[in-house]
């Protein structure tokens, strides 16, 4: 539990060294992302985005589990 905690937090910092260009990324504006936009209203729901992020996870993940 210990390495997977440390394994996070090393993680969210890389990420948060990185977000300058992580957030220039057109993640979260993919065509299929729903935004609706109103006057005192605004919702996004992420379609597109969320399956690419979950191909990515799956990917990396099966490279690492490989023996």
């Amino acid at each position: 539990m210990n390495k997977t905690l440390i394994a996070i937090g090393i993680a969210i910092a890389v990420i948060g060294v990185f977000w300058p260009w992580i957030a220039r990324l057109p993640v979260g504006r993919l065509p299929g992302d729903i935004i609706i936009d109103r006057p005192g209203l605004k919702v996004c729901i992420p379609v597109t985005t969320m399956i690419v992020v979950s191909v990515v996870i799956s990917v990396v993940l099966w490279i690492l589990r490989k023996p």
